[in-house]
């Protein structure tokens, strides 16, 4: 068995150095991906959650809290004691930033001799948190005005003492390059995959791959392996320019971040060979691949958070496997995220890559009968 299937193999590696780029005309995809990015889309932000560590509880301190919390921009979802809660608010996403007022806050404004605020922004996504920080001055800075309304006072009161978290100089390269480990993996994959048996049917190689002693579980598993090992090679290769050339910083260990890969490479294989079993032409295998590749790009979070998206649209992202890569691969990166920390990522894409390889195994087993 394993000597036709690897023959096969080589015959799919040896296809794909002479397939040349197809070209792709259509109508209905790119209507669909217009609404998409019209919904999903969007780097405005609302009701962002925060929480508080009001160590002073004055006058001055609710003030400025108040402040925040009326604004419909800020949520507040938490009032923190210890410096115990910090750390699980943050890791567990339930706020986006912490703002920590110090005992002496009022004291100091009071005396005129200006204050430190602290806040702790999740700063895993820095586009976002550059964003958060900017409504964070604007509310400071109109308390300041109005308190040196209020005093007579020539400078500003209050100033900010500010740490980001797992993404300490908020360097949007560090959220974007490991999120294109998925999205590069994902586009190569899908395209060896989804033009495999239309690629057969087309040249009219199909037939007589029928007539061979291979049966449809080698011939799935042939078409399968190459894509499956082309997405390992160049994930791993985007890994090494990542950490070598860019210095993005690798905390976890390989172990947690392959183990998502290879679930992952499972969920879009079984995806490329549902389409390329329906495909009866190169252009139809590249038309549904390209109907797959742009929506869940856009639904993955890989540039626009999934917590910004409508209800109905988050609903959606939990069909796509590349959300739950993007978890992974910033969570190794930048969190050094275990791999029990990610078993709530890895166990639905295994659900997917079987769905979606049994969903294929049998369009394959229909069409070639």
């Amino acid at each position: 068995m394993w000597r036709r299937v690897i023959a096969l193999i080589k015959k799919e590696f040896l296809a794909l150095m002479k397939d040349k780029k197809s070209r792709l005309t259509i109508i209905i995809p790119p209507i669909l991906q217009l609404l998409i990015f019209g919904y999903a889309a969007t780097y405005d932000l609302e009701r962002v959650r925060f929480a508080v560590y009001d160590e002073d509880r004055s006058h001055a301190s609710r003030d400025l809290i108040s402040r925040f919390s009326c604004s419909p921009t800020f949520h507040l979802v938490s009032h923190i004691t210890r410096d115990e809660h910090i750390a699980p608010l943050i890791d567990n996403k339930n706020v986006l930033l912490i703002i920590r007022i110090g005992p002496q806050f009022s004291r100091d404004l009071l005396t005129g001799r200006g204050t430190d605020l602290q806040v702790i922004i999740d700063g895993r996504n820095s586009n976002t948190a550059l964003i958060v920080l900017n409504y964070v001055r604007t509310i400071l800075t109109d308390f300041n005005m109005d308190w040196m309304a209020r005093h007579n006072w020539p400078t500003p009161p209050a100033n900010l003492y500010i740490r980001s978290w797992y993404n300490e100089n908020l360097e949007s390269r560090w959220f974007i390059v490991p999120g294109i480990v998925g999205l590069l993996t994902l586009v190569v994959t899908m395209l060896v995959t989804a033009l495999s048996v239309a690629r057969e049917r087309e040249q009219g190689t199909f037939d007589q791959l029928l007539v061979t002693p291979l049966r449809p579980f080698e011939l799935l598993l042939g078409k399968a392996l190459p894509g499956f090992i082309i997405g390992i090679v160049e994930a791993t290769l985007i890994i090494l320019i990542a950490m070598f050339w860019f210095d993005i910083p690798l905390r976890g260990n390989l172990l947690a971040l392959y183990i998502g890969l290879v679930l992952f490479l499972l969920s879009a294989i079984g995806v490329g060979l549902m389409i390329s079993s329906l495909a009866l032409t190169q252009q139809q295998g590249l038309m549904g691949a390209f109907i797959f590749l742009v929506p869940s790009v856009i639904l993955s979070g890989f540039t626009t958070p999934i917590a910004n998206m409508p209800v109905l649209v988050q609903k959606l992202t939990l069909f796509n496997p590349l959300r739950y890569f993007m978890v992974v691969i910033r969570g190794v990166f930048l969190e050094e995220a275990p791999v029990t920390v990610l078993l709530d990522q890895y166990w639905p894409m295994a659900l997917i890559g079987s769905i979606t390889m049994l969903t294929a195994a049998w369009f394959f087993r229909h069409r070639t009968t």
